[in-house]
């Protein structure tokens, strides 16, 4: 046999044996890989965890599944651990690394850094500095799948202790605040729709499928954690954003900044916000912005001034045409709140009513609309009924509409539950519902022009 034939032979030997050996060690992958899913999908995580080591360790590109059981054991030690939790914290953060670096087109950024973050901040791992360094990257890369409500107040409360360490300018509080603020009233706006379609079917008298209730429920789950993060930053920013201090720091960059429109559109609006608006600075920026940029927030802050100058039919006007070039959701309800604040202390009911509409049509969270409508309709039972039982019945609507607030504003539940039981309770009596057992709804005239269901015995 010839030295060609034997190398033949044994390169076919080695392939086999190398082929062999993989096939067996992705047979053992399988088979460990089986048994942690298993022990994993009944919560056995002291049985999984050797298991799912083993998988990551041999062959980590096996399967997605792996990491995802593996994440759900690390948050269950976390959950159940007593003292320091820092070395699970840390193998938490190697395995969302790990992921990253073998299902990289599976990972997203936003939810592999933020979740980082919330580890290291939970668990006071490393600086604040990089706890921050982790949201930040999440947020500015990928702000599509940078979600949780507890996640967004914590980015923002590690920016505000960056400032006040020096370390961030107070601008950047400022424009991270109106970024934070906005996504949050997008989610809440999002809730509150399907609250707001969910409670409709209900009153219409549709009985919600188990699959509608589901969704009902973490709607209202929801809007409730949303609302709490708002408030919470909204806390964090506290004297940071009052007239004391906006006041002197933006005059003292006014006139290097007056040129600059973009800073002139934050200032006139954390102002505006602030309600800062007494002060002559307010005009000034407002003067230079319109005449730098006219736009839909020029437009609303003219409209502002002419208020305060009891001008109500040309800040009418300025607010109608904010409106109309808005293109913000958030912002147009804003403006069209304003209008029907407007109309109803003009003592126009019927057009406030139809703002307050047009405001939650664009912001459906906006709970203060609802019981802004609920007031007026309750303030006109009197003259929007033609006998006892239907004047007092105009008391059910009212009650609907305060209901709806608490339903889509969560900051508002109690005063919402506190006003809609005050109208219920001027609303007909069951003795008046017996009395009138042919009567299933009430048409309400006048300007608020809706039927009510008389509520069932």
């Amino acid at each position: 046999m010839n030295i060609k034939i034997l190398f033949t032979i044994a390169t076919g030997l080695g392939l086999a044996l190398s082929s062999t050996a993989t096939n067996a060690q992705t047979s053992d992958c399988a088979n460990k890989a089986s048994i942690a899913y298993e022990n994993s999908k009944v919560k056995n995580y002291a049985a999984a965890e050797p298991q799912l080591l083993a998988v990551r360790k041999e062959c980590p590109k096996y399967s997605l599944a792996t990491y995802q059981f593996s994440e759900k054991l690390y948050k269950h030690k976390l959950k159940n651990a007593t003292g320091n939790k820092t070395a699970i914290a840390n193998e938490y953060i190697t395995l969302l690394k790990e992921r990253y670096q073998y299902f990289p087109h599976k990972t997203k950024i936003g939810d592999l850094h933020s979740d980082i973050g919330q580890i290291m901040y939970n668990n006071k791992i490393g600086t604040t500095e990089s706890q921050f360094a982790e949201f930040d990257k999440a947020y500015t890369e990928d702000k599509a799948n940078f979600k949780g409500a507890k996640k967004l107040y914590i980015y923002f409360t590690l920016t505000v202790e960056l400032q006040a360490a020096g370390k961030k300018e107070l601008q950047d509080v400022f424009d991270l605040y109106d970024e934070v603020t906005e996504k949050l009233e997008a989610e809440e706006s999002a809730q509150a729709k399907t609250i707001d379609e969910l409670s409709a079917k209900m009153e219409a008298g549709t009985i919600l499928t188990s699959k509608e209730k589901k969704k009902l429920k973490r709607a209202e789950t929801n809007i409730v954690a949303y609302s709490k993060v708002k408030g919470g930053v909204n806390q964090k920013l506290g004297v940071l954003a009052d007239c004391d201090n906006l006041i002197p720091l933006y005059k003292g960059q006014f006139e290097g900044k007056k040129a600059d429109t973009q800073w002139l559109r934050g200032a006139a609006g954390r102002m505006s916000a602030k309600e800062c608006t007494e002060d002559p600075l307010f005009f000034s920026l407002v003067e230079a912005l319109h005449k730098a940029e006219p736009s839909p927030k020029t437009a609303y802050y003219l409209g502002l001034l002419a208020l305060k100058d009891k001008k109500t039919t040309e800040a009418l006007k300025y607010f109608n045409q904010s409106a109309e070039l808005e293109t913000k959701a958030s912002d147009k309800a804003k403006v069209y709140f304003k209008i029907g604040e407007v109309m109803r202390k003009k003592g126009s009911n019927g057009k406030a009513k139809k703002y307050y509409k047009k405001a939650l049509g664009q912001k459906p969270s906006m709970g203060v609309a609802y019981l802004r409508i609920a007031s007026m309709i309750a303030s006109s039972a009197n003259s929007c009924g033609t006998d006892v039982f239907s004047k007092r019945a105009v008391y059910w609507l009212a009650a609907n509409y305060a209901d709806k607030a608490g339903k889509v504003d969560p900051s508002l539940r109690s005063n919402a539950k506190k006003t809609s039981a005050n109208y219920r309770a001027k609303a007909p009596s069951k003795t008046d519902i017996f009395n009138h057992p042919n009567i299933k709804s009430v048409a309400i005239g006048c300007w608020i022009g809706e039927t009510v269901r008389v509520p069932k015995l």
